[in-house]
């Protein structure tokens, strides 16, 4: 139960002052009994090493991915003056949402749209625009699904001075144009993947003539154009290490302005796609836990279209569909699976981040998956009484935090509960129409399909 009861005493929104920033990533790594399992060179079977990831990664990264020890890292000064154009970010009260469910429950979401690139994404993708700066870089190639990773990798390498080139996956390309042109108009270009620009792009195509896309393809083009410069490298908006530390500065934000006011969340909520801002938001918390100090319920969400926690298997796989990056112990649903074009596209993802994955295996977190009909549905209910339009992938917490809000109504408990809302939802008024027209689809995958896509699993023991 949560030990606010004065609700008079909390106001909608709770806004840090810059000086109580985080100073630190958090690494929840070094909090874990059970670590997430090492990435493995494909040609070799064996955990990668730093000289492994020196083609692909900038080197102070490659120091971040790697650090399982280290509960702090120190965020560069550099970092914390351009996080102060739009951090610290609030945490707000969902009081009209309680009110319209008529719950006893205390909903609060910590909200990272208040920004240019529209979500969380800029939390990281200036961390890594910095250390690629630092390291004396041209440029950087990346991939992106819905576009907010994309968009909001374009705006740091502006602000630095850095070239940047986008593979977005292809049915995003075209259903979320304006995206794309905030991208370019930023100075980046994007590139509809798979595209005809890289070999891997190419052999996708051939395999897959008509193909929509998925994150999978467009990391295999994006990871070849880099290591095929000397003055360029990747870098990635989910699923890795280094991600989830650089979105630590969310959770870290929530529980600072939580404690001020002495509330405690029961049940912790996020999107799961590849696990960025789950992981951002839940790490600090799950810190507590993991040493003791505090218990939380933690709670997945993810498609139902694209089920890597919920119907996926544990297991090591390629992170690419190209099989051109190094391989993850992670839950996954098979590198070649291609998602349906659903309108989460920052969800459509074959696997999930190691260190949830991980956490998920032990116990820690729990999952659940919806199809999209429902999640616009929440979508709506949430736009019409807290006045913010949410992004597809961010109404899957929305979703989650609706149904537990009705279960305390249902059992009179008066729970806290904390979702994450990861960005805003304008530039996907093309699925809203479609939402509105009625004309929205659901696509569950058969079990057939995929156990068919685990069968190419790569024979790693871990």
């Amino acid at each position: 139960m949560s030990n606010n009861t004065n609700n008079s005493a909390i106001p909608y929104k709770i806004y840090l002052q810059e000086n109580e920033m985080p100073t630190h990533y958090y690494n929840v790594r070094a909090d874990m009994k059970g670590k997430p399992a090492p990435l493995v060179n494909p040609g070799t079977g064996k955990p990668v090493t730093f000289d492994d990831l020196k083609p692909v990664f900038c080197d102070e990264l490659i120091e971040q991915e790697l650090n399982d020890t280290d509960r702090y890292i120190e965020i560069p000064e550099e970092i914390r003056d351009f996080y102060k154009m739009y951090r610290p970010s609030p945490l707000v009260r969902a009081y009209c949402l309680e009110e319209k469910l008529q719950t006893p429950a205390k909903i609060y979401y910590k909200f990272e749209g208040n920004n240019t690139s529209g979500s969380h994404k800029l939390n990281s993708a200036i961390a890594q625009a910095y250390y690629a700066k630092k390291e004396g870089l041209k440029g950087v190639t990346t991939e992106t699904g819905a576009g907010q990773w994309g968009t909001a990798l374009s705006m740091a390498c502006s602000y630095l001075g850095l070239d940047c080139k986008v593979y977005m996956v292809k049915v995003s390309y075209e259903q979320k144009p304006f995206r794309r042109e905030v991208m370019r108009t930023y100075g980046s270009s994007v590139t509809p993947s798979p595209s005809e620009t890289t070999e891997v792009g190419k052999k996708i195509l051939s395999e897959h003539p008509g193909t929509t896309g998925s994150l999978g393809c467009a990391i295999s083009e994006a990871v070849e154009a880099a290591t095929t410069s000397d003055v360029y490298k990747y870098v990635l908006g989910s699923v890795l290490n280094q991600v989830l530390l650089h979105q630590s500065v969310i959770g870290e934000e929530a529980m600072t302005a939580m404690k001020k006011y002495g509330i405690k969340p029961d049940v912790i909520i996020g999107c799961a796609g590849g696990g960025s801002n789950l992981g951002g938001l839940m790490s600090p918390f799950m810190g507590e836990k993991l040493r003791g100090e505090a218990d939380y319920r933690f709670i997945a969400v993810e498609p139902a279209s694209c089920p890597s926690l919920t119907r996926g298997r544990y297991a090591y796989d390629f992170c690419d569909t190209g099989h051109v990056c190094p391989m993850a112990k992670m839950y996954t649903i098979g590198s070649g699976y291609i998602p349906a074009p659903n309108h989460a596209g920052g969800l459509r993802y074959h696997g999930m981040s190691p260190i949830v994955s991980e956490l998920y295996h032990q116990g820690e977190i729990e999952a659940v998956s919806y199809t999209q009909t429902e999640v616009f549905e929440a979508a709506r209910d949430f736009a019409r009484v807290e006045g913010i339009l949410p992004a597809p992938e961010s109404s899957h917490a929305i979703k989650a935090a609706i149904d537990e809000a009705l279960k305390c109504k249902e059992t009179g408990e008066e729970k806290t509960i904390l979702f994450g809302l990861t960005g805003t939802g304008y530039f996907d008024l093309y699925a809203y129409e479609q939402f509105n027209d009625g004309n929205m689809t659901d696509y569950v995958p058969s079990d057939e399909e995929i156990e068919t896509s685990l069968a190419t699993l790569p024979n790693i023991e871990g």
